[in-house]
C-alpha cells in the first residue's frame, strides 16, 4: 500500500525542526524502500514549513506505527498531519504494473 503523508510544522518551529532534522534524516535512512520519495514543503519565501512524503508499507497500521515514533511527531515539530492513500502509477518517468 502506498500513501502520500503531508506533515504540517506548529508555528514559530523552524529553528525547533532544524535541530531534531538530522534524526529525522537517519530515521528515513533506516526506513529505506518504504520511503518512495520525501521532502520539505516550503512556504512562499521557501522557508520549510513541513514535510511530504510518498510511502509504501504494507498496511496503515505499519505507517501509523512509524508516525508516531517520527521524530518531528515525538519533538512536537509536526502539528498537522493528512495522509491518504496512494496508487503511485509512474515512478522516475516509467510507469509502474
Amino acid at each position: 500500500m502506498q500513501f502520500i503523508v503531508k506533515a504540517y510544522d506548529g508555528e514559530g518551529m523552524l529553528d525547533k525542526r532544524m535541530e531534531v532534522r538530522p534524526r529525522h534524516l537517519e530515521g528515513m535512512k533506516k526506513l529505506g524502500d518504504h520511503v518512495i520519495c520525501a521532502g520539505g514543503l516550503l512556504d512562499d519565501s521557501g522557508k520549510m514549513k513541513g514535510s511530504a512524503l510518498i510511502m509504501e508499507f504494507d498496511s496503515r497500521k505499519e505507517l501509523d506505527d512509524y508516525i508516531e515514533n517520527e521524530p518531528y511527531v515525538l519533538e512536537n515539530v509536526w502539528q498537522k498531519i493528512e495522509v491518504d492513500q496512494l496508487n503511485v502509477v509512474v515512478l522516475r518517468g516509467e510507469k509502474e504494473l
